[in-house]
């Protein structure tokens, strides 16, 4: 079976400084996968890289068998926080335009109902909660239909209830639309809950260190006794890895 996202990076430098090298990564189709490690170790450089934000770099990145070389329809990008536009809509953050057809309010509608806000495409984000607002922006990541998502520590901002809430909702969504997901997160325990494969990126210039496999099918309960020995596992290989 052939790779849905192949990842090799072979550099990466801001200035002098190297933050990527030699970093090689195949990831199947329907995964879910976590990226761990220390700040600065170029976790989210990696998510830019992916989504075509970033091309300045020594690599390749292939979606499907073919070459990526810019921002792609089939690549969805969350982000830590919602970055809404405050003075449009909840529909027109959501479609990226003030002035939608009838269709694109359909398709709208659908997905605000799938994140749990059907009746809100009027709102403004001023008047919506944190959880809310970060509802908002997935359901914006799936307004273009993409096979990939990719979020960078998406519900970092919010209370650990709405955050188990948003966990969920993100599960419900991968299954639905089929979903192949790259995260990058600081949180072990919602790294063990969502993901298939686990990966942690050294300090050292962001090469690849270790992979955990949770080897659970979904969904999973939080408090999962097979889970505590691989936590344990991951918090070892941060502290050598100098993540803390």
């Amino acid at each position: 079976m052939s790779d849905f996202l192949h990842i090799s990076i072979d550099d990466k430098r801001y200035g002098s400084r190297q933050v990527l090298r030699s970093l090689h990564i195949d990831i199947q189709r329907g995964e879910i996968v976590s990226l761990i490690g220390a700040s600065g170790c170029g976790k989210s450089t990696l998510l830019s890289i992916i989504a075509g934000l970033d091309r300045d770099y020594r690599g390749q990145i292939q979606l499907e068998g073919r070459s990526l070389s810019g921002v792609s329809q089939d690549i969805g990008f969350i982000f830590q926080e919602p970055r809404l536009f405050p003075w449009l809509s909840v529909a027109a953050n959501i479609a990226f335009d003030p002035a939608q057809t009838a269709a694109e309010h359909s398709s709208v509608a659908h997905l605000l109902s799938e994140v749990g806000l059907s009746g809100y495409e009027n709102a403004l984000p001023k008047q919506l909660s944190g959880g809310q607002a970060q509802r908002v922006a997935i359901a914006r990541g799936l307004y273009s239909r993409p096979k990939l998502l990719l979020l960078d520590e998406p519900f970092s901002a919010v209370d650990a209830f709405t955050r188990m809430k948003l966990q969920d909702l993100l599960l419900s969504v991968a299954q639905e639309h089929g979903l192949t997901i790259v995260m990058v997160t600081h949180d072990i325990d919602e790294a063990l809950y969502l993901s298939d494969r686990i990966i942690l990126l050294d300090r050292d210039a962001g090469t690849l260190r270790s992979v955990f496999r949770p080897g659970l099918q979904r969904p999973r309960n939080r408090a999962q006794a097979t889970l505590s020995p691989l936590k344990a596992e991951i918090l070892d290989n941060l502290h050598a890895a100098h993540a803390f």
